[in-house]
């Protein structure tokens, strides 16, 4: 662990939630129980929330977000407090402690979360809950990849609706990028033939319309979908030699002849560039990616 202290955040009530449990059993339960109890952590400092006030609420859900451990006491279904453990859940998926007093029933939304019960009394209950307390404390600084958020999972973990719609976001991308692939191919056969006629004619005429490059920079760039190395390093190797293309078409008028000799060079199926074979070998990589997804949705 690193030397610098990480915050556990409390979430608990502040007033009176029943003739028990006032004011300041809520100041002792937390200054005098939980709070030396989670300093017990090396490198864990305790931090209690603060009354919900328009003034401080952005901040409480920015510590509820960043803090990397956080506890909520559940106990007497304070409103506040299944609110921000809400928070807490839909944002970060591990790191968070629920524990209540012995006796709490939890709603059956939360039942299937493992809850820790503190004793009402007694030395030896309380230490039970201490080394518990203190092991899940611990587990959570330890493995902060283990998902304890059934929110989170719900929304963002596997099979979730975030990941399908991820999928689709990607499927409807790669169908965009065929198409300017197939844009592209068309391109290349006109730019090979109007470099053929000006070397075979004297009337001039130059393609100007360049290949378009939006959808593969951004495959590139962001690597959406799960594919190998090999896949990605023809995708940049098609991109280089795109734009190379574009930057030729654009000194094309200046310098026909030079120019003319390069596209047909590298356009040229028998030639060793081959891009219009590139050009095709990279959409048929894409329609198997494209289709690998459809099948897993």
């Amino acid at each position: 662990m690193s030397t610098s202290e990480s915050t556990c955040f409390v979430i608990m009530p502040f007033s009176r939630t029943n003739d028990l449990h006032n004011d300041m059993y809520w100041t002792n339960h937390f200054e005098r129980g939980l709070k030396p109890l989670i300093q017990e952590v090396r490198n864990l400092k305790a931090r209690r929330s603060a009354p919900l006030r328009e003034n401080i609420l952005k901040q409480i859900i920015s510590d509820l977000i960043v803090s990397p451990v956080v506890v909520a006491d559940l106990t007497d279904y304070n409103p506040n407090v299944y609110w921000e453990l809400g928070v807490r859940q839909s944002f970060k998926e591990s790191g968070t402690v629920t524990i209540a007093e012995e006796g709490t029933k939890l709603p059956f939304d939360l039942g299937g979360k493992a809850t820790l019960f503190y004793p009402k009394e007694g030395i030896a209950a309380w230490e039970r809950f201490r080394g518990k307390f203190k092991a899940a404390l611990e587990d959570c600084l330890k493995h902060p990849e283990k998902s304890d958020s059934v929110v989170f999972e719900s929304v963002a973990g596997r099979g979730s609706l975030f990941e399908i719609f991820n999928k689709d976001q990607a499927i409807r991308r790669l169908n965009a990028l065929l198409q300017e692939l197939q844009h592209n191919a068309s391109a290349l056969v006109h730019i090979d033939e109007a470099a053929r006629k000006n070397e075979e004619g004297s009337k001039k005429s130059y393609a100007t319309i360049p290949l378009l490059l939006a959808s593969t920079e951004l495959l590139v760039a962001n690597r959406y979908v799960d594919q190998s190395e090999r896949f990605y390093l023809g995708a940049s190797n098609y991109l280089n030699l795109a734009y190379a293309i574009n930057e030729r078409l654009t000194l094309w008028p200046t310098r026909p002849k030079q120019t003319g000799k390069w596209l047909m060079r590298v356009i040229e199926e028998k030639s060793s560039w081959r891009m219009k074979l590139r050009t095709k070998g990279f959409a048929s990589e894409v329609t198997k990616a494209r289709d690998k997804l459809l099948k897993l949705l």
